[in-house]
């Protein structure tokens, strides 16, 4: 058997990452800025896994691809859709994304696997309506891999500050707000705040970059785009094996970065892992 074939049917037993559709329309979070008004928020766990949305019929990914977990995981679920995170646990990301990427992982991945629901995208209510909706809905589904994410009304900036720590100490990736008066509506805005210890981003790669001096022969730097166009090299937080084998031109990367500079490009940005929830292009 010739060597492509062999690979051809490598690629078949690991199963595929299914085509992506366009993707859902969700709500996406804004980074948190001293000074918002906390009294008009709920505040939760950001939970480090993959964000799935269930449309009444199937899940799938914030870049539109099929997830496709063993029939009991979703038996039962309403035809109401569901936004929410597929989660392995603190400090699993790595685990919670081959489960999900993979079209056939098995029952022994998915037993290990949670689904947070935390909204409800097609609830006509503000969100302090929502919640009480998303609980019911998550009791009548009465299956304990199916949970509500915990939200909580927190007095002070001092005392969000506090439970980020505690949060972080505990294993966790940071804090949610959601505005208790917001509708479900697509895109970035106040109506969810991401809150973390660090600032992350992801951003698509164009091109690897030649290394020179002792990363000479390999990827020295990735040449990526931000999601609003600005491009800017990546070249730091890769393993000698990243650089080796670099992330494929045309996928989403995440970076940590420690601020930006007056043109909105990324200080100090450094590469975090591939995003393979998110569409290659």
């Amino acid at each position: 058997m010739r060597r492509r074939d062999v690979l051809a049917l490598w690629l078949l037993a690991q199963g595929a990452w299914a085509r992506a559709e366009a993707p859902p329309a969700l709500l996406l979070a804004r980074v948190y800025q001293s000074g918002l008004p906390l009294a008009d928020y709920w505040v939760s766990e950001k939970y480090d896994g993959v964000r799935g949305h269930w449309d009444g019929q199937r899940l799938r990914t914030r870049g539109g691809e099929a997830i496709t977990p063993p029939a009991w995981f979703t038996a039962g679920w309403p035809a109401m859709a569901l936004d929410g995170e597929l989660w392995a646990g603190r400090g699993r990301f790595a685990e919670a994304q081959s489960t999900v990427r993979q079209q056939h992982a098995g029952d022994a991945a998915w037993r290990n696997m949670r689904y947070m629901v935390f909204d409800l995208p097609t609830h006509p209510g503000r969100f302090d309506e929502r919640l009480p909706a998303l609980r019911a809905a998550v009791a009548a589904i009465a299956q304990p891999w199916v949970q509500a994410v915990p939200q909580r009304r927190v007095a002070s900036h001092e005392a969000l500050h506090a439970l980020l720590a505690r949060t972080v100490r505990a294993g966790g990736e940071g804090l949610m707000l959601h505005r208790g008066a917001s509708h479900y509506q697509a895109g970035r805005s106040d109506d969810l705040i991401k809150l973390k210890t660090h600032e992350d981003a992801e951003a698509r790669v164009l091109a690897h970059l030649p290394g020179k001096g002792q990363h000479a022969g390999r990827m020295g730097a990735l040449l990526v785009e931000m999601p609003d166009g600005q491009r800017f090299r990546l070249g730091a937080g890769f393993s000698d094996a990243d650089r080796a084998a670099p992330p494929p031109i045309g996928s989403w990367v995440t970076y940590r970065y420690r601020g930006v500079h007056a043109s909105g490009l990324p200080r100090f940005a450094s590469f975090v892992r591939v995003r393979e929830d998110m569409p290659a292009r």
